[in-house]
């Protein structure tokens, strides 16, 4: 997941210690609201109009025992979230381990109640290990959750069109690393990307709410943890990843790897489509080398124009997290090294600027 610095750490409370990260969504309303891992659990900063600039103090959303998070909306903008759990063993032996889920039906609003998904695996040793999830939405409105399961294979469980939750479906793999990259594409239909220490695992459905295809395999080095997917073109998934000898790769299927430049740490991609100049860019975001957040934009799906590169010069724990705001501007946010999130907004003119950074 995404890092944290010992200052950032000293301030969560010790249910959310293992959590980092930082989210940010936008309600039904237009207003952005920002997440970050704080004291009491998960605080919960919201726009106070929609496209800011101030915000509201912030508010805390109480949470299980989680260790990892993901969040995501649906068409009428619920937020879901779902979480891995990670507790004591009842015997005081090891801990366990299970998916957990709830949802946000409004800006502002409480959280429901966490629904546990459980743990496909009977095995304690083996449950353990379960992965943490990510978790998407179909045209459907039906849930959607990826996880990497204890043994390294690919697990995935659906909500079904009545609100319950079909078995976990193992996609038949092992040897994966770290979280997978899932994007709902506007077909309606889900694709999974995974590594491995020696290649890249892909699966699509072949229809929308559908059974998943053979895996396409691929050689690729990929550092762990840095995946990101962006939907560049209608159907279409490019997968972003960190290359420890070339820096930013992108791939699509039938296209690349290819080589985007910049100097990433650690830590996944952020990307966003967005229009710069009358062009469909690409904006991509990370946590650079030197600790900062960096931006790259291009247009997108025409990689080999090229990718520029900028020093935002904000200190960043983790990886940081783009949206747009009610007027169709970039927002971008950051953990700073203080452990307090910060977010900046793109300014009227050519290309992409962000104004000054905001504390929340």
């Amino acid at each position: 997941m995404l890092g944290q610095d010992a200052r950032a750490t000293s301030k969560v409370a010790p249910e959310a210690q293992a959590l980092r990260g930082i989210w940010l969504t936008r309600g039904k309303d237009g207003r952005i609201t920002a997440y970050a891992p704080g004291e009491g659990g998960l605080r919960r900063w919201t726009e106070k109009r929609p496209g800011g600039p101030e915000w509201d103090a912030s508010d805390v959303v109480p949470l299980p025992e989680l260790t990892h998070l993901s969040v995501a909306q649906n068409a009428e903008a619920y937020v879901h979230f779902a979480g891995r759990r990670e507790r004591p063993a009842a015997d005081g032996d090891g801990v366990t381990v299970d998916i957990v889920h709830a949802i946000q039906y409004q800006t502002g609003r409480p959280v429901s109640a966490w629904n546990s998904l459980g743990n496909p695996h009977k095995e304690p040793d083996v449950g353990s290990r379960f992965g943490a999830p990510v978790v998407v939405v179909n045209g459907a409105g039906e849930v959607n959750i990826a996880v990497r399961n204890g043994r390294g294979g690919m697990m995935v469980r659906r909500e079904r069109k009545d609100g319950k939750w079909r078995g976990w479906e193992d996609l038949r793999c092992t040897r994966i690393k770290e979280v997978p990259a899932v994007a709902v594409l506007s077909t309606g239909c889900i694709e999974i990307f995974a590594v491995t220490n020696k290649e890249t695992l892909h699966w699509e459905q072949e229809k929308p709410g559908g059974g998943w295809g053979d895996v396409r395999r691929s050689p690729a080095v990929v550092r762990p943890g840095s995946l990101a997917v962006l939907e560049t073109s209608a159907g279409r998934a490019t997968y972003y990843w960190t290359d420890p000898e070339s820096g930013v790769v992108a791939y699509r299927a039938g296209v690349g790897p290819m080589s985007l430049g910049g100097v990433p740490g650690t830590g996944a991609h952020a990307a966003i489509r967005t229009v710069l100049d009358s062009f469909d860019c690409t904006v991509l975001a990370h946590r650079g080398a030197n600790g900062a957040a960096a931006v790259g934009v291009g247009m997108t799906e025409n990689e080999a124009n090229g990718v520029w590169w900028s020093d935002t010069g904000a200190p960043c724990v983790n990886t940081p997290v783009l949206t747009h705001d009610a007027l169709g501007r970039v927002v971008m946010a950051v953990v700073g090294e203080d452990g307090t999130p910060r977010v900046a907004r793109q300014t009227d003119g050519p290309g992409l600027s962000l104004d000054e950074w905001r504390v929340l």
